[in-house]
């Protein structure tokens, strides 16, 4: 389904559907998350975005995706493991839907390659007023999680959970680190990204394979490079687990747990860690949600979820904060009856469902579907859709009680009402 091509520099990924309406084109840049650049670089896609020498203001480049029968561009960043991760996204109408038959496609590719190559600049600095109006922006943007509560409570877990380790900086980057990012330091860090990143192109949807080969050999010719890869660092288990507890006026405590799973996507081991967090806090029928929300009436919400690429698991619920005690207790005796393997084939079963039916409903989306296909990239696993299903339908008691064991409680966060 997927056909990779190296093009000089940039990896080319080219996934032929007719699922969809539109062709949708995503190029992705990775690099390891490093605290002295971390802002830089989330500043970076929102002024790419903003405007290029040809269409130099954000009116004229939208009013352009306008003319091309609506289409869209975007931009996105991730953290993945220890990688830092841009995405800039355009989606565009597969010309086989309109009357006038237009390169659409490939006059989406030459927009992208504007974005990338040709952003508003001159003598090595990006357009001052774009980086102010940006650098605004990306403040807010930093200052919003700590309006978000829930959001706040899982930034304070993952900054003490991996304190000493790239994983902790935050995807927006830091806040004091703002202001010190000048017009020209981001346009000399933007030369240094396109020359060492990890560049993949994904072009999914309807369309003639030599053409869009050819096209992008024309527009996209980079440098070759051999992108910088993280060495897995082994953290030393924790004898006991590290309790933080903050105050603040909330009206809603926050309790988040952080685990090392010591399991990373792509190993085999990974899909029996999928059902065993989806059996103890990954859905609606899992034990969190029935024990400590349902049954003891304890939590607003309580769920967790797995950072694939980092190992870890995270549990996150809201209660009173009289009910701390209660909660941690009920929790943890939980993650025992998961690791006791007190659960029923049936329980095995309908988690094993649910993932499927979550899987598909991703993949009915382009983006969706280019998200799981990078996963390999970020990895160096190579999972299919097909062997994913497999994998997951293969999934037994044992090999969820296995990959239990090497679970271990590794941080409790709680960020606390003012009351009790």
């Amino acid at each position: 389904m997927e056909k990779v091509i190296d093009n000089q520099g940039v990896k080319l990924h080219l996934v032929k559907t007719d699922k969809y309406k539109t062709n949708t084109i995503v190029f992705k840049m990775k690099a390891p998350i490093e605290k002295e650049y971390a802002t830089t670089r989330a500043l970076l896609p929102y002024v790419l975005q903003s405007g290029t020498n040809t269409y130099p203001s954000f009116t004229e480049l939208r009013t352009y995706l306008e003319n091309l029968y609506g289409a869209t561009l975007s931009v996105d960043l991730q953290k993945k493991g220890e990688y830092h991760i841009i995405s800039i996204t355009m989606e565009v109408a597969n010309e086989k839907f309109l009357k006038q038959s237009e390169p659409l496609l490939d006059k989406a590719l030459t927009l992208l390659a504007d974005v990338l190559f040709n952003p508003r600049s001159a003598n090595d600095s990006f357009d001052e007023q774009i980086v102010a109006k940006e650098k605004r922006t990306l403040k807010q943007r930093i200052q919003a999680v700590n309006d978000d509560k829930m959001r706040y409570a899982n930034l304070r877990l993952i900054q003490e959970m991996c304190k000493d380790e790239p994983y902790a900086i935050p995807v927006n980057g830091i806040l004091e680190d703002v202001d010190q990012i000048t017009a020209q330091s981001l346009y000399s860090y933007y030369q240094d990204s396109l020359s060492s990143d990890e560049l993949d192109l994904y072009i999914v949807g309807d369309f003639t394979d030599e053409e869009v080969i050819q096209s992008c050999q024309a527009k996209f010719q980079l440098k070759s490079r051999t992108p910088k890869k993280i060495e897995q660092t082994n953290i030393s288990k924790r004898v006991k687990e590290n309790v933080i507890i903050e105050k603040q006026d909330v009206a809603q405590g926050k309790l988040n747990m952080g685990l090392r799973t010591n399991t990373r996507y792509g190993e085999d081991d990974y899909f029996a860690l999928q059902v065993f967090n989806g059996l103890f806090g990954g859905f609606p029928h899992s034990k969190l949600f029935i024990n400590v929300r349902e049954k003891a009436s304890l939590a607003y919400y309580a769920a967790s979820r797995l950072e694939s690429h980092k190992g870890l698991m995270l549990v996150m619920t809201g209660i009173e904060t009289k009910n701390y005690e209660k909660a941690v207790t009920i929790i943890k005796e939980q993650l025992q009856v998961m690791k006791n393997g007190d659960f029923t084939e049936a329980d095995i079963e309908q988690t094993k469902a649910v993932i499927q039916n979550q899987m598909l409903e991703t993949l009915d989306t382009s983006r969706g579907l280019v998200e799981v296909l990078y996963h390999n990239v970020i990895s160096g696993a190579n999972v299919s859709e097909e062997v994913w299903k497999e994998k997951i339908a293969n999934v037994t008691k044992e090999n969820i009680i296995q990959v239990g064991e090497k679970i271990q409680l590794d941080t409790i966060y709680f960020l606390s009402g003012l009351e009790g």
